[in-house]
């Protein structure tokens, strides 16, 4: 056997979004996680995704009304010393454990805008159209805007870089006046910014106090602070959050400073929410750097399935990221901004939750990313238990131990598909998947001669039965009707940790 056929498979790597909009707001997230890690790590967890633990504007704020960069649970500020997620030192202790375990960190940044600021600043500004923020629809004239940051909690420390009007590009209260409109801000060298998406005719303005990355002072303070927090915490990637909505140009910027200072094997993932795997696409050939998206167009796809009756299941990734760059999506079945309750609220019936899973997380392409609410359930007003009957760890468990090797799909049939993976010369076992959308199916499928004459069965326990792989390598694969199996050789090395004993209650005292 050649060299390059006895190189070691890697293990097969699973982000997991370690937080949902709900978590409860009492300074104890930091510490839940920390105890729940030997578990994530056991099951197949690669690196976790950590909310924005910056200072936000309010004590129970999730983080995304940034208020303070470098305040990260440390400082008197904004109501509180820690965050709704716990204290620096918690989240210190939080990083090394999840060091100890081998699970990588990433960290949510917010980098578009403020909010909670200390003062009020005349600035002198256009109304624009709330539709098309390039159609100014007032005179010039002059507003008391929220836009002074002093941080007096932090002070110097860490950064000596205070905010004011002229450091930001609009805002959408006028404190003079009590009147809410979004307020573009005049000035000498400003303006939205050019290298945005053309969402609402110019996305620069999102929401709170819009940062200006045209001004230099801006740029040196948020760009000094990626590699301040990396090695205050030991992270190993960063998501950025709303990237359209900020300068393209500063993106690229940010990511080369923070390679060329933290290594380049620093992971970046952005949130470009929009249903066009095209337009994603054209924004991923404007950067200069290695850069991934969250498969949005795929999450759009499995709620229309799973709520059209019989639907077409070949369709699935159907002008999907993971299927035109598979290198650069990262996959999802649902996050924090799509779950029950929420703006871009995104149904996704709970019968088609393990398919949805199912396909993100054993397949070839892609970068799982698993969804906190989906594993230990969602609170607040629309809550949800965890998903896939409590049983989700052990679809990620599947792909830690037998997703490796040659696909081969059977998308044959609308109502029933199903795909192998044959297996490696290390990691042999393989594995093979069947769902339906409709009546109980089967496939006949091939995983190889290697495995003639061995028997196998659902690792879920939904289909009964066996399966004897003949003598060309080819079984006759079942599962439920609406459901979802997933057939392993039932003698694989790891079978006994089926089903997992997974406690979903992280809530418990």
């Amino acid at each position: 056997m050649g060299a390059q056929e006895q190189t070691p498979s890697p293990e097969n790597t699973t982000l997991f979004q370690a937080f949902e909009w709900n978590v409860p707001s009492d300074n104890s997230h930091w510490k839940r996680l920390m105890a729940a890690l030997p578990h994530l790590k056991a099951i197949g967890i690669s690196n976790i995704w950590l909310p924005p633990g910056c200072k936000a504007a309010s004590p129970q704020g999730n983080g995304y009304d940034i208020y303070d960069l470098y305040d990260l649970g440390e400082f008197e500020q904004k109501g509180a010393r820690a965050t709704k997620w716990g204290t620096k030192e918690e989240l210190q202790e939080l990083c090394g454990k999840a060091k100890d375990e081998g699970v990588g960190v990433y960290w949510d940044a917010v980098l578009n805008h403020k909010a909670g600021a200390d003062h009020t600043e005349t600035c002198r500004i256009v109304e624009v159209d709330e539709n098309d923020r390039t159609k100014e629809v007032s005179e010039p004239y002059e507003i008391d805007g929220w836009l002074g940051f002093d941080f007096p909690g932090r002070g110097e420390r860490y950064s000596g870089m205070k905010y004011h009007w002229e450091h930001f590009t609009g805002t959408d209260w006028d404190d003079k006046t009590k009147k809410k409109a979004i307020y573009k801000i005049l000035g000498d060298n400003k303006g939205w910014s050019r290298s945005v998406d053309d969402e609402q005719g110019n996305a620069d303005y999102m929401m709170f106090a819009d940062l200006d990355y045209s001004h230099p002072e801006v740029q040196e303070d948020v760009t000094n602070w990626g590699p301040w927090i990396t090695k205050e915490l030991g992270l190993a990637g960063f998501r950025l959050d709303a990237v359209q909505h900020f300068s393209e140009r500063f993106t690229n910027d940010w990511i080369s400073n923070l390679r060329s200072q933290c290594g380049d094997n620093m992971f970046v993932v952005g949130e470009f929410w929009v249903g066009d795997t095209h337009t994603m696409a054209e924004w991923l050939a404007k950067l200069d750097h290695k850069f991934s998206l969250y498969d949005s167009p795929l999450v759009y796809n499995f709620s229309n399935i799973s709520q059209t009756e019989k639907a077409d299941m070949r369709t699935v990734f159907d002008n999907a990221l993971v299927k035109e760059k598979p290198m650069n999506a990262v996959t999802v079945v649902m996050n924090h901004d799509t779950q029950p309750g929420q703006t871009v609220a995104t149904p996704i019936s709970g019968w088609f939750k393990p398919l949805a899973y199912a396909l993100i997380l054993l397949r070839t392409s892609g970068y799982p990313c698993v969804f906190y609410g989906d594993l230990y359930g969602m609170k607040g007003e629309h809550p949800e238990p965890p998903s896939c009957g409590n049983q989700l760890a052990d679809l990620i468990l599947a792909r830690k131990l037998y997703n490796y090797g040659e696909q081969e799909d059977y998308f044959n049939e609308a109502s029933c598909v199903g795909w192998v993976r044959r297996g490696t010369w290390d990691r042999r076992f393989g594995l093979a998947v069947v769902m339906s959308n409709a009546e109980p199916g089967e496939v006949r499928m091939r995983v190889g001669k290697m495995h003639a004459g061995e028997k196998w069965t659902d690792v879920l326990g939904w289909e009964q039965g066996e399966v004897e792989i003949d003598e060309e390598g080819y079984g006759l694969f079942r599962c439920p009707g609406v459901s979802v199996s997933i057939w392993v050789n039932k003698d694989a090395e790891g079978r006994d940790q089926f089903p997992v004993n997974f406690d979903s209650n992280i809530y418990r005292e």
